[in-house]
């Protein structure tokens, strides 16, 4: 719970910066009147590959792996709909998504374009991947997700706390269909 606190406290204050126009930080100025400039710590290559690490897990029924990195509270927001007032296609506890692992419901997560925003011990991770449900039908059995997830580093390791849809699913019948969306 400490770490959602920091991290909406974080979201927080850069979001109040970016709208009220701030211009400087740290006594720079920024390149362009209106947006701010902020100095960016380089995401560790452990941190990029959080994401595709434990969609391998996923992938390969791997509970107990995904159980021990995911926190108590996590939660999984599917579908965009909330970015715009709507509601979500779905949402995952830990629970239901350690069920989806187990069932082995993906047989596919690729995830590119990945990047990540470092907050100290907190790291933001956001990006796309293409994925496949053979359970699902036919014309929805492929599909690409735009995604956000938040990651907090606790006893020296990371602890997977929520994913959100930003954009997507976005559905087809087979990979080439999504693999540009």
């Amino acid at each position: 719970m400490r770490f959602r606190l920091i991290l909406l406290a974080a979201a927080a204050s850069v979001l109040v910066a970016a709208f009220t126009g701030a211009t400087a930080v740290h006594g720079q100025r920024a390149a362009t009147p209106g947006l701010v400039h902020l100095a960016k710590e380089q995401p560790p290559a452990d941190v990029l590959a959080l994401d595709q690490t434990i969609a391998d897990a996923v992938v390969r029924g791997d509970t107990a792996y995904v159980d021990r990195v995911t926190a108590a509270d996590f939660s999984m927001v599917h579908g965009d709909g909330w970015t715009n007032g709507g509601q979500p296609r779905s949402t995952d506890t830990k629970e239901s998504m350690l069920k989806r692992v187990t069932a082995r419901a993906y047989d596919v997560l690729d995830f590119d374009s990945v990047k990540a925003e470092m907050h100290g011990d907190i790291a933001i991770t956001y990006g796309r991947y293409l994925a496949h449900m053979p359970g699902n039908k036919p014309a929805e059995a492929w599909f690409s997700v735009w995604y956000e997830r938040v990651y907090a580093k606790k006893d020296g390791r990371w602890i997977y706390l929520s994913h959100r849809t930003v954009h997507g699913p976005t559905f087809g019948p087979d990979r080439k269909s999504v693999q540009d969306k």
